[in-house]
């Protein structure tokens, strides 16, 4: 099986629904570090820093990637912490999207 960092985000088709329980705590299980799922429709971590230029270099390689994938986190600085929050706008909750997008994200 492909792991999560190597797929790439693809849009989200007319109508289509967000991930069940079920498929989410599938694809959480294919992360490498504690991701939270919050109200069945956010993916959430924080990430702690040594100082404010090393979170703020963070914040840019994650939104390089971002780019490159169309799929854009929220993004939450609090001097050297970092809180991000995934969710797909389009299917109203979660997509396999928001999960390869924080493999991607574990792999900096």
């Amino acid at each position: 099986m492909i792991e999560l960092k190597e797929r790439h985000c693809k849009p989200c088709k007319e109508g289509e629904k967000p991930l069940n329980s079920d498929q989410a705590a599938e694809l959480k299980s294919m992360l490498h570090t504690p991701w939270e799922v919050k109200d069945h429709e956010k993916l959430v971590k924080e990430f702690l820093f040594e100082s404010f230029k090393r979170a703020m270099a963070f914040i840019q390689e994650i939104g390089l990637i971002a780019e490159q994938e169309n799929h854009h986190p929220d993004i939450c600085i609090q001097y050297t912490r970092v809180e991000i929050t995934l969710s797909t706008h389009d299917v109203g909750g979660l997509s396999e999207n928001d999960f390869i997008m924080a493999a991607k994200i574990e792999d900096l």
